[in-house]
Order: structure tokens, then C-alpha cells, then sequence
């Protein structure tokens, strides 16, 4: 049987077709989510056909459709509960009925970094654990829990999933979900243009060009000696650790999985997280592993097979 995985990021929509734990293709499209859902669904529809089309799959062979949503998600009825500035319509439209009006097969909704975490614990770096943190860091930060073999959600469907609004600075910038001081407003990619710009202790020349610079020429620049870079990326990494400090003496995980477009510098950033957190995260048995996603950019679109093969988790939500 085949699963159709769909991954709604910030900047691109990933449509990918699995079978047997294996991403066979995967179409790629822009993301508009500034101008929401509902006009990203015909070229996603379009994707999916073409998958089904090119490798000769009959409905009778899909085992259902998977998305991977940005929000908070109420698993239970398919329905987008909140968003926070990307596909702002999507808690009106009835994504179940799409499904079922375009394909006739099941359908099934979650948070995108909780399907990324379940796919690094089925088939990636957190295999055969049963107490699991992911962190993806990119336009925004996202978290997901595995906890005692189980997926958490909570009463709300909220648990494990807001890692990125931990308040580290409770004076601190305020962040688009309406706190203040949340990990995400002060280290993510959305921010960082305000992270420059606000910090004192950068030049007048390296603030000039803050709108331009993404993370990844910020770690080239330090690793290359900029000094301006260097501050940044250091002071980003920290928010990043207090953030999985934070995580460990939360949920007591045996490993915590670093994922998102910015684990493209993990030789630095794996380096400098372990030995702060392993300094600073009470830890009296042993160190909490930490390490990067082995599945990447794929991992939301493969637990798309594992939301199929194991329809009894909708019942079996964890509390807290």
C-alpha cells in the first residue's frame, strides 16, 4: 500500500508518495501561505494526481492521505485549530471532506514538527527509543514529544508542540504568537533581520544589511572570523539550548533530535549545543544525546505511513 505524505512549510509545500518506510517521489511546490490555504489546495490536488498518475497507482492501493500542518491541530477531527501567520484560513476549510470528495481515502492532520518527530522515531535517528524531543529550527521553531512509546498531545492538543514559545526573556521581543521572550522571537530565521537591528553589540554595517542575511551566510561569515556573525550565532545557539534545557527537564527524554534548514551548520551548532547543555541541563543519571535529523526535509512526509498503520493512536492521545 502507498501513502501520500504533504508537508506545508513556511516557504515550500513537499508532496511525497511512501511506500514501505521509503519517500518514492517527492514534488515540491512554492508556498503562499501569506495568501492561505485554500489557494495552495488546486496545486496540491494537481501534485498528488500527478504522483498517483506517473507511477500507476489505483485508489484501491492508497492507503490515505497525510498533512503536515504549522499550527495546532485537533487530531482527532481534522480540523486546524490555530495558525500563527501562515495559512491563516486554514482553521475554515474542511481538509477531511477535500480528501474524501477528490480521493475517497482516509485523510489525517497533525503538527508539522510532531509528524517530523514520529518519523525520526519510526524510521530515523530515534529508532527503537521510546523517550524522544525533536526541535526544528527554521522560519519558525517548532517542538514534538515522544513520551514513554507514545506520541503526547495533551488536552488541548498543544503538548510538546510550543517549545518554541518557552519564554527565555520575559522582557524580551515580542513574538507573533503574542507573547513575550519566546525562544522563537529571539533565534529564528522569521526574527532574525530584528535580531541584528535590536543587538547593541553589532557594527553600524553589519545592521545595515540585516534584512538581506539568512542563517546560513550568518555561520559562514563566523566561521570565516566575522565577528559580528560570530555574536550572532552564539547568541542564537544559547536561546537554542535554554530551549532544550528546558526540553530535557520537561519531558526526561533519552535523545533530542535537531532538525530544520539550519542544521546545514551542524558541525558547529552540534559542538556548541552539546557542551552547553550538557553543562547546564540537570542531568544526575547521564547526558541527554543530542543529534541531527537523519530523515531532513523528508521526515513529516514519511510519517505519513505510520498515521495509516496505526489508526488506534487517535484513541489513544496522551493527557498531561
Amino acid at each position: 500500500m502507498y501513502t501520500i505524505g504533504i508537508d506545508l512549510g513556511g516557504t515550500f509545500v513537499k508532496i511525497g508518495l511512501i511506500e514501505s518506510g521509503k519517500v518514492l517521489n517527492c514534488i515540491i511546490l512554492p508556498a503562499y501561505s501569506k495568501k492561505g490555504l485554500r489557494d495552495n489546495l488546486p496545486g496540491i490536488k494537481d501534485a498528488i494526481n500527478g504522483l498517483l498518475s506517473n507511477y500507476r497507482i489505483k485508489i484501491m492501493d492508497l492507503a490515505g492521505i497525510s498533512l503536515a500542518f504549522p499550527g495546532i491541530v485537533d487530531v482527532k477531527h481534522c480540523q486546524v485549530l490555530a495558525t500563527n501567520e501562515k495559512y491563516d484560513d486554514a482553521c475554515d476549510l474542511n481538509l477531511k471532506l477535500w480528501c474524501e470528495s477528490n480521493w475517497g481515502v482516509p485523510f489525517y492532520m497533525d503538527n508539522d514538527t510532531r509528524l517530523a518527530t514520529i518519523g525520526e522515531w519510526v524510521c530515523g535517528a530515534a529508532r527503537g527509543l521510546d523517550n524522544v524531543v525533536m526541535m526544528t529550527i527554521g522560519t519558525g521553531i517548532g517542538t514534538g514529544v515522544i513520551l514513554d512509546g507514545r506520541v503526547l498531545y495533551g488536552e488541548h492538543y498543544q503538548a510538546g508542540s510550543l517549545g518554541g514559545h518557552f519564554v527565555v526573556d520575559y522582557k524580551g521581543r515580542k513574538c507573533s504568537c503574542g507573547n513575550v521572550g519566546c525562544v522563537e522571537a529571539l533565534s529564528s530565521s522569521f526574527f532574525l533581520p530584528s535580531i541584528i537591528k535590536e543587538n547593541l553589540n553589532l557594527s553600524a554595517s553589519f545592521k545595515e544589511k540585516a534584512d538581506y542575511y539568512d542563517f546560513e551566510q550568518i555561520f559562514k561569515l563566523a566561521s570565516d572570523g566575522d565577528v559580528d556573525a560570530l555574536i550572532v550565532c552564539n547568541e542564537c545557539m544559547d536561546v537554542w539550548s535554554a530551549a532544550i534545557v528546558t526540553c530535557i527537564h520537561a519531558y526526561d527524554p533519552q535523545i533530542v533530535v535537531l532538525g530544520g534548514g539550519v542544521m546545514n551548520s551542524k558541525d558547529v551548532i552540534l559542538p556548541y549545543i552539546r557542551e552547553r547543555v550538557g553543562r547546564l541541563a540537570w542531568c544526575p543519571s547521564e547526558n541527554v544525546k543530542i543529534v541531527a535529523s537523519e530523515l531532513g526535509d523528508n521526515a513529516a512526509v514519511l510519517a505519513s505511513e505510520y498515521s495509516f498503520k496505526n489508526k488506534k493512536r487517535k484513541n489513544e492521545i496522551l493527557s498531561v
